[in-house]
């Protein structure tokens, strides 16, 4: 991802998480406006109906959503996760949820998989991709 490019993010929020996910979203709605979005069935669902973003919506975590995520990622499409967990409630696609985490991981991309490191994710990438204004643009006019 260069300055110039939106950022890609996937959004992925846990049943016990998802209105933290709303929440986190609606902190960064200026800038994820100017991000390509994508997302697993109900979170991005919410965040289509509640916060008006613009998200493509892939199945849900547990009918493979995860996988669908993981694979756009292995190809290139995906430059960040956010991914809310609920480590306390097991979940039946556990493999999945690991499998995408390692797909990060072998990818070297970033996952931030709690609040603390979204904010510090988001709030990085929202920096990155700033224009830089009059104040602290420097160079030779």
């Amino acid at each position: 991802m260069t300055q110039l490019t939106k950022p890609r993010i996937a959004l992925i929020a846990h049943d016990k998480k998802k209105d933290d996910m709303i929440v986190l979203a609606a902190e960064y709605i200026d800038f994820l406006r100017g991000c390509q979005l994508m997302a697993t069935g109900t979170t991005g669902a919410r965040l289509i109906k509640e916060l008006g973003l613009a998200v493509e919506r892939k199945e849900s975590g547990p009918f493979g959503g995860d996988l669908q995520i993981g694979a756009a990622l292995v190809e290139g499409q995906i430059d960040a996760v956010v991914f809310l967990r609920d480590p306390m409630t097991p979940q039946p696609h556990e493999p999945d949820i690991n499998a995408l985490v390692r797909a990060c991981d072998v990818h070297n991309v970033a996952c931030a998989t709690n609040l603390s490191s979204a904010h510090l994710l988001l709030s990085q990438l929202r920096l990155a991709t700033a224009k830089p204004t009059q104040e602290t643009d420097r160079s030779p006019a």
